[in-house]
């Protein structure tokens, strides 16, 4: 006669996966038997108030606000379109290379330092020179364009 193939462990394992199999089918009758589809409609819809908590009681329709749908701003808000000032500026050249074709603008009133270069000048500059300008947004900064001399010191 052979012996018996089966082990304690195997023995054990076994009693482990029908017990757990008995406990889901118990907890599986448990949940059927405390369903409750009886509920109506009502009991499932939740409201949200006006200061965005939900709550089981549904708004007031006389403090009812309208929203109009164009003017939610969803990103960023645009912006006003600002009506330019005089874009013609005035300036003294603090630099300029005229072997090279280039050289610095210092704005008069915010004292900053313009790109000029000699294809964006309508008369011939030098340094110390006044001149007016308008500028021009460029991948590098601001350019100075239109550049005419307003008179020799």
């Amino acid at each position: 006669m052979a012996k018996s193939r089966e082990t304690f462990n195997k023995k054990e394992k076994e009693k482990k996966r029908l017990k757990k199999k008995q406990d889901k089918d118990e907890k599986k009758v448990a949940r059927k038997a405390n369903t409750d589809k009886s509920g109506d409609l009502d009991d499932m819809i939740a409201y949200v108030d006006a200061d965005g908590n939900i709550t089981s009681t549904p708004p007031d329709p006389l403090k009812k606000r309208v929203v109009i749908a164009e003017n939610i701003q969803i990103g960023v808000s645009r912006q006003e379109d600002i009506e330019p000032e005089d874009p013609t500026r005035k300036g003294t050249v603090t630099f300029f290379n005229s072997s090279k074709g280039y050289g610095f603008i210092k704005d008069q009133e915010s004292q900053e330092s313009i790109f000029v270069h000699l294809n964006g000048c309508i008369d011939s500059i030098q340094e110390s020179d006044k001149v007016t300008f308008e500028t021009e947004r460029t991948p590098k900064g601001l350019s100075a364009i239109k550049v005419k001399i307003l008179d020799k010191v």
